[in-house]
C-alpha cells in the first residue's frame, strides 16, 4: 500500500513588514558589527522575528547581506546607467566623445546617494571593509553589467591601444571613488590637511579632474619580468 503523500511544513506565520525589518536591523547590525560578528540569532533578535523569517525571506545571511547591499545599490547603478546611455545617445548623435562626463555618471549618483543618506557613506565600503569567501561573486553581482559599460565607454572614449593599462587604471578610479565616498579624506586632517569647509561638490570636481588626468595619461613602458631583470644582473 503506498504512502500518502508527505505535505510540506508549512511557513511561518509572518507579520507585513517583516522582510524591510529584517533589511532594516541587518544594514544597522552589519555595519556596527561588520558581517561575521552579527549573528543571525542578534539580526532576527534585532527586527523582533524568529530565526525561520531570514530563511523564508532571504535564503541565507549571505543572501540577506545581498540584499541590503542592493536595496542601496541599485538605485545608484539605475542612475549611473540611465545617464551613460544619455551619453552614447549624443555619441550617436555626433557629439564627440569626452572623458569627463563619462566619469561624471558614473561618480555624480553615488556622491548624491550620500548627501541624501549618510548611511549610503558606509554601505558604498561594507563590501570592501571585511571581505568574505563570496566577495568575487557578490560584487559580479552588485556591479557587473554597470562596470562592463562604463569599462567599454572608457574604451570608446580613449582607444583600444593599452587595454591592460585601461583596465588597471580603472581599478584605480574605483578605488578613489571608494576612498572619497567612505570619506577617509576627513579623517585624519592633519595628515590630510583637507580644509573641513571643503564640501562634496568641490571634492567630486576634484576628483573627476584627477582622474581624467590619470586615465589620459600616456601608458608606462611594460616592466621587465623580475626574474628576467635578476638573471641580467647576474650575468653583469
Amino acid at each position: 500500500m503506498s504512502q500518502p503523500a508527505r505535505r510540506p511544513a508549512p511557513r511561518p506565520a509572518l507579520q507585513p513588514g517583516t522582510a524591510d525589518r529584517l533589511l532594516d536591523a541587518a544594514e544597522r547590525l552589519f555595519l556596527e558589527r561588520g558581517f561575521r560578528g552579527a549573528s543571525l540569532r542578534a539580526l532576527t533578535g534585532a527586527a523582533g522575528v524568529n530565526l525561520a523569517a531570514v530563511a523564508y525571506h532571504f535564503g541565507s545571511k549571505d543572501e540577506l547581506l545581498r540584499a541590503v547591499l542592493e536595496r542601496r545599490i541599485a538605485p545608484v547603478n539605475r542612475e549611473r546607467l540611465r545617464r551613460l546611455e544619455r551619453l552614447e545617445a549624443d555619441w550617436r548623435a555626433g557629439v564627440p566623445r569626452r572623458l569627463e562626463p563619462v566619469l561624471e555618471a558614473l561618480l555624480e549618483p553615488a556622491f548624491a546617494a550620500m548627501r541624501d543618506d549618510l548611511e549610503s557613506r558606509d554601505i558604498a565600503t561594507l563590501l570592501y571593509s571585511e571581505p568574505h569567501e563570496s566577495m568575487p561573486e557578490l560584487i559580479e553581482s552588485l556591479f557587473g553589467e554597470c562596470a562592463r559599460r562604463f569599462h567599454a565607454a572608457l574604451t570608446g572614449v580613449l582607444g583600444r591601444a593599452n587595454a591592460a593599462t585601461l583596465a588597471l587604471r580603472f581599478q584605480m578610479v574605483i578605488g578613489a571613488m571608494i576612498h572619497f565616498l567612505a570619506g577617509r579624506h576627513r579623517m585624519s586632517p592633519e595628515f590630510t590637511r583637507i580644509d573641513p569647509a571643503t564640501n562634496d561638490d568641490a571634492v567630486l570636481a576634484e576628483l573627476v579632474a584627477f582622474l581624467a588626468a590619470g586615465l589620459r595619461a600616456p601608458a608606462l613602458a611594460k616592466p621587465r619580468r623580475r626574474r628576467a631583470a635578476c638573471a641580467e644582473e647576474s650575468l653583469r
